[in-house]
């Protein structure tokens, strides 16, 4: 299988051969049947015999097929989602006296849950928001470099390339979040990531409706690292969520293409509005990462999330989320619906003053999230909403 739509369809392999059927089915079981043999597991091994679906279940398993087709990675776990897979990592593979570097654009909870660290004696620090900022900070004293490809909520598009070059050069392992760009865009693990890691919530299930995230790795011990700590913790994603994103994948590749080119479209119609300061979108032609983009991603889209800033400051951006009828307030991102979403409220939150204004996060910053709604219902409801007073 080549093609990317193939693997997401036909990825996890599975074939009843005395039924014909070819759709993975929902295991809905807790416990597998000890072998007649008996005997005790054997180091490595990720059967069925002697576990329960804490440890291992055949729909989890046919997820992460799936998934290490597409980013082209012999190894992939799946959780219960993306925060429950940064734990597990940070636990299996982190120790006293590690430090963590963290881009300071990124997931709120996953700085806080490093900063969380400190009382196991691992020490957090922040680099960036830049590419050449953030590898300033990269040395031989660090553990473990965690960024995102497309950062949350000013896409910004890190150069990967450059930061895997030098996480080789100091021996630190580098840990990309590719949720905004998913394996169709970029696929770290081919370019010198240690962990591709993905909020399954988002893009690759798709639909709004499902929790889950999964860890692609190239190490078959690092892999078994993982997963005895995934064992101990149960972390493991659910047999029903797992099925939930195996449908979603199926139509991956023909949704994320959609949804963006709407949001190129209404990144160029929102960048004229007379309501909007600025907007940003790393497939604008004047957007800064616009080359990095082109230059790391596959193909010439840019993601179905877009950024904007209106004029009015927080009482016209609540105004703005009351009366959009089409988009609907809420947080997360990928679905099929739109979401439009306060990133005060949401992503940067648990961010300082401080750090929001050095990475330009203020009040007047919205993010929206580009379904599959129709385009011109979507421009329509953003001009009505953006110029009702």
């Amino acid at each position: 299988m080549t093609g990317k739509s193939t693997r997401a369809i036909h990825g996890h392999g599975y074939y009843d051969k005395t039924l014909g059927v070819f759709k993975l089915p929902i295991y809905q079981t807790v416990v597998f049947e000890h072998p007649e043999e008996g005997g005790v597991p054997r180091k490595g091994d990720r059967g069925f015999d002697l576990k329960y679906s804490r440890e291992e279940n055949p729909t989890v398993r046919g997820l992460e097929r799936t998934i290490a087709e597409l980013e082209e990675a012999p190894y992939s776990l799946a959780f219960s989602n993306g925060m429950s897979g940064i734990s597990t990592l940070y636990l299996s593979s982190l120790q006293s006296g590690d430090t963590v570097l963290i881009g300071k654009e990124s997931y709120g909870v996953t700085q806080e849950l490093a900063l969380d660290l400190s009382r196991f004696g691992i020490k957090t620090i922040f680099g960036g928001p830049e590419t050449d900022a953030l590898i300033e900070r990269i040395d031989r004293n660090v553990r473990m470099v965690v960024v995102e490809t497309m950062t949350n909520p000013l896409l910004r598009v890190l150069d990967i390339n450059r930061i895997a070059r030098r996480c080789k050069e100091t021996g630190s392992r580098l840990v990309v979040d590719g949720t905004f760009t998913t394996p169709l865009l970029y696929r770290p693990l081919k370019n010198g990531a240690w962990v591709s890691l993905h909020s399954t919530t988002k893009y690759l299930s798709g639909h709004n409706d499902s929790l889950g995230g999964v860890v692609s790795i190239n190490s078959e011990d690092d892999l078994q690292e993982l997963w005895s700590m995934r064992r101990k913790v149960g972390s493991i994603i659910t047999p029903f969520e797992a099925f939930l994103c195996i449908r979603g994948l199926a139509t991956l590749e023909a949704r994320f293409e959609a949804q963006s080119r709407t949001a190129l479209k209404l990144a160029n119609f929102l960048s004229s509005h007379p309501r909007i300061k600025e907007v940003f979108y790393p497939g604008l032609k004047g957007s800064p990462y616009r080359k990095v983009a082109d230059r790391l991603f596959e193909r010439r889209i840019y993601g179905g999330v877009l950024s904007f800033k209106v004029k009015g400051g927080q009482k016209k951006v609540m105004d703005v989320m009351k009366k959009t009828k089409v988009i609907k307030p809420a947080p997360s991102l990928g679905g099929v619906e739109s979401l439009l979403t306060y990133p005060l409220l949401g992503p940067a939150m648990t961010m300082s003053e401080k750090l929001r204004q050095e990475l330009g996060i203020d009040e007047s910053l919205m993010r929206l999230s580009v379904g599959l709604e129709d385009e011109k219902d979507l421009e329509a409801d953003l001009d009505a909403a953006l110029r009702s007073s």
